[in-house]
C-alpha cells in the first residue's frame, strides 16, 4: 500500500481507531525521547528525585529502574548528613532590641511557584508547639487558634502510613521550653535537628540530645536538609536533587530576625520548589544559617488565624505533630508532654482517618444509590391485580359495585421492613514508630 493510500484508509477510520492510533505514537515518541537522549534522560531523573521525596517512593522505578532508584536514596541521605556536619558558629548571631511589629508576611513567586515569607524581627518570640491531646496530631490553624499566636508554620517529621497517617508519631526529637518532650532514640545519638537556642540563635545541622542541652537549645524539631551553614550555601551544583515540592524553610540573619518559607506545590497554580531555589531565597535575604522543615503536603503558614498558603492534601490542612508559632508572650505559653507515659505510639493511616472514610462511605452510598435507580429503570411494569376486564360488561359493574356496598373493608396494618446499615471500618494495628532516624517528608496522593 503506498503513502496515499495509507492516509486514505486511515480517513475512513472511525473516532476511536483514530484516536488510539495518536495515542499509541504519542506514547511511542515520548518514551523514545525520555530512554533515549541526552535531555530526557535528565527529565526522567528529575521526575524520579520528585517521586522520591513523596510518600510514594517505591515508583521512583518507573523512570530510573529500582537499582537507581535505591542508589538515589541513599545519595539524598548522604548529603542530608554531610550537609549537618559542619558546627555553627554560635556567636555569629547578634541580636538587636526589639521594637515595633514583631512579624508580618509578605508574598513570594517564583517562575514555578508562589508561596509567602514570613519574618519574625524576635526570635525568642518563636515556640515549638504540639497537639494538645494523645492520639492524632493537630491542625496548624487549630494551634494558632487554642494558643492565642501570632502566626506558624508546621514543624518536624512524622511516620505518615498511606500518606493518610494521623500525625501523632513523630519522627526524631522534639524540645519545647527547654523540655525534652519526644525522642525516639537515645540521648546520645545523633539527629537531625531544626531549633533556636535560649538566646535566639537558629541551630541546625546534627545534635544528641545531650548537646543541645549543652548548647542551651530550648525549642527543636528533626528535620532535614541543612543547605545554609555560617554564611555558606552549600548546595552548589544542581538543584539539590529533591526534585519540585512544597518547600516549608527556615533561615536567620546576622541581626537575629528569622525568616518562614513555605511555598505552593503540586498545584495548577504553584508544581513546587527546588532545595536551590528555596537556598538561593533565603541567602538573598541575608540568612546565615537555614534548612528545611516537612514538607509535601504538611507544609502550610498560617498568619492573623487565617490559613494564607495552600496545603496539597485533597483534604486540606493536614493533622501534624509539631509547629514552629509566634506569640507576644512566649513565656506564658505552656506546652504539655502529650507523649509521655507512651510505649507504643500508632502511626494511623486510612483505617482511622476521618476524611479517608468519610469519603469512602461516601462513594459506597452513591454507588448504592446508583444501583437502586438503575434496577428500578430495568424493572418491568406490571398491570395492577384487581383492574375490572375490558369492554363494557354491565352486570359485571352491577355486582361489584353491590359487593363492595355490602361488605365493609377490613384494614390491616402493614409496617414496611426496617432497613439496618451497618458500616464497619476494620481496625488494623500500624506497627508503633521503629526508630528509624529516617525522616522522609510526610506527603498526601
Amino acid at each position: 500500500m503506498n503513502k496515499q493510500g495509507l492516509f486514505s484508509s486511515i480517513g475512513n477510520w472511525g473516532t476511536f481507531k483514530r484516536a488510539l492510533l495518536l495515542v499509541t505514537l504519542a506514547i511511542f515518541f515520548s518514551s523514545s525521547f525520555l530512554y533515549f537522549t541526552g535531555p530526557g534522560s535528565k527529565i526522567r531523573m528529575f521526575l524520579a528525585e520528585t517521586v522520591i521525596t513523596t510518600q510514594h517512593r517505591d515508583w521512583a522505578w518507573i523512570f530510573v529502574g529500582s537499582e537507581k532508584r535505591d542508589e538515589m536514596v541513599a545519595a539524598m541521605q548522604r548529603m542530608s548528613d554531610d550537609n549537618a556536619e559542619e558546627k555553627q558558629d554560635l556567636g555569629a548571631v547578634t541580636r538587636r532590641k526589639h521594637e515595633g511589629k514583631l512579624a508580618e508576611v509578605v508574598d513570594i513567586k517564583g517562575d514555578t511557584w508562589v508561596g509567602k515569607k514570613m519574618y519574625v524581627y524576635d526570635p525568642h518570640a518563636i515556640r515549638v508547639v504540639v497537639p494538645h491531646k494523645q492520639g492524632e496530631g493537630e491542625r496548624i490553624t487549630s494551634m494558632v487558634e487554642r494558643t492565642g499566636a501570632i502566626g506558624g508554620v508546621n514543624g518536624g517529621g512524622f511516620s505518615d502510613p498511606e500518606g493518610l497517617g494521623n500525625g501523632f508519631a513523630a519522627i526524631g526529637a522534639i524540645m519545647s521550653g527547654g523540655k525534652l518532650l519526644f525522642t525516639d532514640t537515645g540521648d546520645d545519638v545523633g539527629q537531625h535537628i531544626v531549633g533556636f537556642t535560649k538566646d535566639g540563635t537558629l541551630i541546625i545541622g546534627k545534635y544528641s540530645v545531650n548537646e543541645l542541652r549543652k548548647l542551651g537549645v530550648t525549642e527543636a524539631v528533626s528535620f532535614y536538609p541543612r543547605v545554609i551553614a555560617n554564611g555558606n550555601p552549600l548546595i552548589t551544583k544542581g538543584d539539590g536533587g529533591w526534585g519540585r515540592a512544597p518547600r516549608t524553610a527556615v533561615g536567620q540573619r546576622a541581626d537575629g530576625t528569622v525568616i518562614f518559607i513555605v511555598i505552593d506545590g503540586r498545584q495548577a497554580h504553584s508544581v513546587g520548589a527546588t532545595l536551590r531555589e528555596v537556598q538561593d531565597l533565603l541567602l538573598e535575604e541575608g540568612c546565615i544559617n537555614a534548612g528545611f522543615l516537612d514538607g509535601g503536603a504538611s507544609s502550610e503558614m498560617v498568619f492573623n488565624n487565617e490559613l494564607l498558603t495552600s496545603p496539597s492534601s485533597r483534604y486540606g490542612e493536614r493533622r501534624l505533630p509539631t509547629g514552629f508559632l509566634v506569640f507576644e508572650n512566649p513565656e506564658s505559653i505552656k506546652v504539655d508532654g502529650v507523649w509521655d507515659g507512651l510505649t507504643n505510639i500508632d502511626p494511623g493511616g486510612s483505617y482511622d482517618h476521618p476524611d479517608y472514610i468519610k469519603e469512602q462511605q461516601d462513594k459506597a452510598k452513591k454507588n448504592q444509590n446508583s444501583n437502586n435507580n438503575n434496577n428500578k429503570q430495568n424493572s418491568p411494569t406490571k398491570k395492577p391485580e384487581g383492574s375490572p376486564p375490558s369492554g363494557n360488561n354491565k352486570n359485571s359493574s352491577t355486582e361489584s359495585s353491590n359487593q363492595e356496598s355490602s361488605t365493609k373493608p377490613t384494614t390491616k396494618s402493614e409496617q414496611s421492613p426496617a432497613t439496618e446499615s451497618k458500616e464497619q471500618n476494620e481496625t488494623q494495628h500500624a506497627p508503633a514508630n521503629n526508630n528509624n532516624n529516617e525522616v522522609v517528608p510526610s506527603q498526601t496522593p
